[in-house]
């Protein structure tokens, strides 16, 4: 049984924000996983990173790749940042 769709709210920062060309986007997915809606993500944008590279915030809080996607979530990830 697949998991019906839902409609999330991503947000990008630096390098996955310039590969998807918007700082954030409403999308419907039936991703059951963080894990498998960045994988759907990173086909659509072409992201070069690997998911191990990067911090997941979903609702304002830290998470595991495992986190359910549920309907009106904002999901963040988050690349390594050079600074200093």
């Amino acid at each position: 049984m697949s998991k019906e769709s839902c409609k999330v709210r991503i947000e990008y920062f630096a390098s996955l924000r310039e590969e998807a060309g918007v700082a954030e986007e409403e999308i419907r997915t039936s991703a059951a996983t963080a894990e498998e809606l960045f994988d759907e993500l990173r086909e659509r944008h072409g992201f070069t990173l690997d998911r191990t590279a990067l911090k997941l915030v979903v609702n304002e809080e830290f998470t595991d790749w495992s986190q359910e996607v549920k309907e009106g979530d904002t999901i963040v990830f988050i690349p390594p940042v050079a600074g200093g």
